[in-house]
């Protein structure tokens, strides 16, 4: 009987800790949204559409010659990103892949630890699911927000995500581009990124850019769900059949009442 009486007054105690780790993790939860909201206030728009397959094969072509070198996607294949993009086995295998991997390997890169440490100061994370936990315009914005910094180990930082280590792998494409600075604050002496201007032109005009980016940014967006492409398609037949399902059900109910309600 002691037992029991102990038991039970250690229940109150137990649903206070419960209670009170939710609270803790909800408290999480909000703060971490507060800080991406508020980042998201200067994001623009991508505009990705993961049913224009030409803008995939473009963001393909794009990502594995410019950022491929660094950054894997360990979590697709070449077979899967040959079939759900629509290209030959040769396509990719004479052009997309420059690591020498099989054709149904996942997309590693040959950087290693010690270069990656010597370069970089670390190794350049993976990009599978960088457009699902930063969103796509977050991915698209940052590509565009690098401005030349003479103060950064490689040269290079970014408006989004300041003090960067990457450097701008696109410079060519965009051109070179310097930020235009605020007065500077009176405690820390740091100058706000006001703006971003390119001064010296790249291959590609500012409307092309933006597309290049845009087709990285699409490609990457499928890296993070290969899987999206195909349920998407399938939602649609899904849709129809409980449309479908649903005008048959009311016309069977129809005809099962229809001699109640006459009574």
């Amino acid at each position: 009987m002691t037992d029991l009486i102990a038991h039970a007054s250690q229940r109150p105690v137990q649903k206070k800790r419960i209670v009170k780790k939710l609270a803790t993790f909800a408290a999480g939860l909000l703060i971490s949204f507060g800080a991406f909201a508020s980042e998201g206030g200067h994001l623009q728009q991508s505009g990705t559409d993961l049913g224009d397959r030409a803008s995939l094969q473009r963001g393909a072509k794009l990502y594995m010659n410019y950022c491929s070198g660094c950054h894997s996607l360990k979590y697709l294949r070449y077979s899967r990103m040959a079939e759900d993009l629509g290209l030959t086995e040769d396509e990719v295998m004479n052009n997309l892949n420059f690591t020498g991997a099989k054709f149904g390997e996942q997309i590693q890169v040959n950087l290693t630890p010690e270069h990656a440490n010597q370069w970089f100061g670390k190794m350049p994370p993976d990009l599978s699911l960088i457009a699902r936990v930063r969103g796509t315009d977050w991915v698209y914005t940052y590509l565009k927000s690098f401005y030349l910094d003479e103060a950064r180990p490689l040269g290079w930082n970014n408006q989004l995500f300041p003090n960067a280590s990457m450097p701008n792998v696109l410079w060519e494409l965009q051109g070179l581009q310097h930020a235009e600075f605020g007065e500077a604050d009176k405690k820390t002496g740091d100058r706000p990124v006001l703006g971003l201007k390119v001064t010296q032109p790249g291959e590609l005009n500012a409307d092309e850019f933006s597309q290049a980016v845009r087709d990285i940014t699409t490609f990457l967006e499928y890296a993070g769900e290969p899987a999206a492409l195909k349920r998407q398609n399938i939602g649609v037949w899904a849709i129809l059949f409980l449309a479908m399902f649903t005008l048959l059900a009311y016309l069977l109910k129809h005809e099962y009442w229809r001699d109640v309600d006459k009574h």
